[in-house]
């Protein structure tokens, strides 16, 4: 395959439906793992984003926006299924459901994706919904199992949704033993082990594969990186906040790049750089990838605070 991309991000891309009051609503193209692609393309890197998408209005909209931000689409699939919508009635408490019983998402066939995709993959990310939506999320975690066997390092994001009952539980202990590179909120933790402590909660997560470089989010409270017993803390810059949709996604997507591009940095610069992507992506309205610059500062404004300490 020419050019092959050296990031692939599998899973969903779907549609919010964001309450706006009374009988207003409208639509915005997102989904965790596409996000992350998207960020992924906008920091450099030459990222293909793989799963199926409608072929109605909804999936020309992230089609587009795919095409916009520089993806990869030849592993994008586009089938005759109904589209996956995230209905979201409120975001502050969160209240939300999707809809999407056989949607085109369900419908990704990794089989019939271009001879010699993968061969110069370097990263592959995958979690989400996707991994708890069945018969997708079988096919995902096997190829995630296979792209390892391949060479390819693997990230993963739970991203905890309300959909993830005790059904996901073995799709969690398979993915976490299986990847390099774990990402976890506090939201997450409690949503994925409930009624256990985060300290407690992180320490079973980890125990799933200790050797695993885990990056672990707390909002406002900052992020943790630990590999093995090293662990490093830091705080995430100061920015003048619009919302915090896709700050998580972008903060996986800053790692990433630092891994991939830099991979002599300290544990404490790759935070960095996840920090200041994920602060990068705050600035924006809704999931809007960080700019390349805009990450640049941030994390060179962190260096600089973390030398002056």
């Amino acid at each position: 395959m020419h050019d092959a991309p050296s990031m692939l991000c599998a899973g969903e891309a779907l549609t919010d439906l964001l309450h706006q009051g009374e009988d207003r609503w409208v639509s915005r193209v997102g989904g965790s793992v596409w996000n992350v692609a998207r960020a992924l393309a906008a920091l450099g890197e030459p990222t293909a984003f793989a799963g199926a998408v409608s072929r109605d209005h909804f999936g020309d909209a992230l089609w587009r926006a795919s095409e916009a931000a520089g993806l990869d689409l030849r592993l994008m699939q586009r089938v005759d299924r109904a589209p996956l919508l995230a209905v979201v009635e409120r975001g502050e408490p969160p209240s939300y459901f999707f809809i999407g019983n056989d949607s085109a998402d369900l419908h990704f066939d990794e089989q019939a994706l271009p001879a010699g995709w993968s061969q110069g993959l370097r990263w592959a990310h995958f979690g989400g919904i996707s991994l708890a939506r069945q018969p997708l999320a079988e096919r995902l975690v096997a190829l995630a199992e296979r792209l390892k066997r391949q060479g390819v390092a693997i990230s993963y994001d739970p991203n905890y949704r309300t959909l993830m009952d005790a059904a996901y539980a073995p799709t969690l202990r398979r993915m976490a033993a299986l990847a390099d590179l774990v990402k976890v909120s506090d939201e997450d933790l409690l949503g994925l082990f409930p009624g256990v402590a985060p300290d407690e909660s992180l320490r079973q997560l980890r125990a799933m594969n200790p050797s695993a470089l885990c990056l672990f989010t707390r909002g406002g409270a900052g992020a943790s990186l630990l590999r093995g017993e090293q662990r490093c803390d830091a705080q995430a810059p100061r920015v003048d906040v619009v919302d915090t949709v896709g700050a998580g996604d972008a903060s996986v997507a800053g790692l990433l790049h630092s891994l991939a591009s830099h991979p002599d940095r300290a544990l404490l610069d790759h935070l960095h750089a996840a920090l200041a992507a994920g602060s990068a992506a705050c600035q924006h309205a809704g999931a809007t990838p960080p700019s390349r610059e805009a990450v640049d500062r941030l994390y060179e404004q962190l260096r600089a605070g973390a030398a002056l300490a």
